[in-house]
């Protein structure tokens, strides 16, 4: 069960979802700086980190690397859900607390992930994902709920 990402890693992560390609240090560090003063030895460490967890696989490229995602935002949001639900002592009332917490939009897109799951697919694909950033989940892992196997 993966750990929630801190604050750093969080936003360090975003990016790399966000762009959804191989990305340096630099890239990110650059962004990040739009939003607050950081060093990029920092960035850095936080990459570091986030590979040795498993977040991003490296590649080098020349005397630097470029860090790509394992796994989507939604494979990760998806886990944290299921880790929370699952220490739960009455899942059935967390759920129906959590359902009571959801706007219109988040019940559509859960009735649409249903029958999605259910195998009523018909256009749910698109509802189904429509909350996520633009171009996150990739239509072919839409497909399959995104247990695709690594890009």
């Amino acid at each position: 069960m993966p750990r929630q990402l801190g604050e750093l890693e969080d936003a360090v992560m975003t990016r790399v979802w966000q762009w959804n390609r191989p990305v340096t240090v630099r890239e990110v560090l650059e962004d990040l700086q739009q939003e607050r003063s950081i060093a990029y030895t920092t960035v850095m460490t936080v990459m570091d980190n986030l590979h040795q967890k498993g977040w991003v696989r490296r590649e080098v490229d020349g005397r630097a690397y470029r860090y790509t995602a394992v796994s989507t935002r939604a494979a990760y949001s998806a886990a944290l859900m299921n880790e929370a639900w699952s220490k739960s002592d009455n899942p059935a009332a967390a759920l129906v607390a959590f359902f009571g917490m959801m706007s219109p939009e988040q019940r559509e897109a859960l009735a649409a992930a249903v029958r999605l799951v259910q195998g009523d697919v018909q256009g749910d694909v698109q509802a189904a994902v429509r909350a996520e950033v633009p171009g996150e989940v990739p239509a072919d892992e839409a497909a399959d709920g995104g247990t695709s196997p690594e890009r």
